[in-house]
């Protein structure tokens, strides 16, 4: 179960709550007893980049690059 804190004990305190979030705790802060946001580790790892996984997807049409017709006004 997360533990609550309210907005001022948060803003005191924030860098022991940032230990007790690394460590894998869940922090709720909460603004006259009610709930208003959570503090939570970050467990996602981002996916490695893969080279040429979208080839084949974009088309570069011949003409990309040709200059483009004059403007009239």
């Amino acid at each position: 179960m997360a533990a609550t804190v309210n907005v001022h004990e948060a803003k005191t305190h924030f860098s022991k709550l940032l230990s007790r979030v690394e460590a894998g705790e869940e922090i709720i802060i909460a603004r006259a007893g009610k709930p208003m946001a959570k503090l939570r580790p970050i467990r996602e790892t981002p996916s490695p980049r893969v080279p040429g996984r979208d080839r084949g997807k974009i088309v570069i049409h011949d003409g990309f690059d040709d200059p483009l017709p004059k403007f009239e006004e």
